[in-house]
């Protein structure tokens, strides 16, 4: 038991990509405002690419806008999927709950938390920027993998619960005790 939470070998691997993922996140804000861009920009490109065929034939000013706008986009994307992750690792770290569960609360506080951390660390990071709203994008992420994670858990307990049923009716009907 570790703070009221027993350690079964799949909470631990969860633990462990929980702290991989924030090592993650920090690594991404630790990038100077030009490196940042540079790594944006290049999927931003691919995406432009993907999404607008004829991109190269329209005027230079159309071009900038379009890249402008998917370039925040995809950052904000970037900021949503990488907390999503955060998210769901985290709770399954925590394990089987109820939807309405104080453990609900305590991954979303601290997924919070370190938003606001790495938000605060961007601050000084040169070119970078500490903003609100990012922590918001960041905490709506980690909501979306906790309630993918009771999704997942649901499932697998249902299907448990299924075979457990399965296997009693196989041995009640052969004659033998479970």
């Amino acid at each position: 038991m570790f703070f009221g939470i027993k350690l079964y070998p799949a909470r631990i691997i969860f633990a462990a990509f929980t702290i991989a993922c924030m090592i993650v996140i920090f690594m991404f804000s630790c990038d100077n405002a030009k490196k940042s861009s540079s790594k944006s920009g290049k999927v931003t490109e691919t995406a432009v690419e993907m999404f607008f065929k004829d991109y190269d034939k329209l005027p230079k000013s159309k071009q900038v806008s379009i890249m402008d706008k998917a370039e925040h986009i995809i950052r904000k994307l970037a900021h949503y999927s990488i907390y999503t992750a955060l998210g769901f690792c985290a709770s399954m770290t925590v394990g089987k709950r109820r939807l309405k569960s104080p453990k609900n609360a305590g991954v979303i506080i601290f997924c919070f938390l370190y938003a606001c951390s790495d938000e605060f660390h961007q601050r000084f990071t040169p070119g970078r920027s500490c903003m609100f709203t990012d922590v918001l994008i960041d905490t709506s992420g980690a909501l979306t993998g906790m309630l993918m994670s009771l999704v997942l858990l649901a499932v697998i307990g249902w299907i448990s619960r299924r075979h457990k049923q399965n296997r009693e009716l196989r041995a009640k009907n052969a004659g033998t005790p479970v």
